[in-house]
């Protein structure tokens, strides 16, 4: 077990998700085979941009309602300071890449 506090988004500067866990390679398992009903299904939002490993769980679930609280540019620059490209982090942890999404306003 290993808390972690992640950022996953649907495509660079896309719709982006925050969440904690324990087990950070079977939730993206989840995230990404769209098996729980919920906002990163509907939205497509699967694609790991950055995560934190962190001591305790009670310090990681302080650290994403922080983070959640944060203006949308800061996590874009959080993001940006260590993945500028929007690399998919996941690929790294095993996972196959993802297809391309077209955005949901048809652009």
């Amino acid at each position: 077990m290993q808390p972690c506090v992640y950022l996953l988004a649907s495509r660079p500067h896309g719709t982006i998700y925050i969440g904690v866990t324990a087990h950070l390679i079977e939730r993206l398992h989840q995230h990404r085979t769209g098996s729980v009903a919920g906002f990163t299904s509907r939205y497509g939002v699967a694609r790991l941009m950055r995560y934190e490993l962190l001591a305790s769980m009670p310090e990681t679930i302080a650290r994403e309602k922080q983070l959640k609280r944060w203006h949308r540019q800061w996590k874009i620059n959080l993001t940006e300071s260590e993945n500028p490209d929007w690399s998919d982090l996941a690929v790294g942890l095993g996972f196959e890449s993802l297809p391309d999404r077209a955005r949901r306003d048809g652009c």
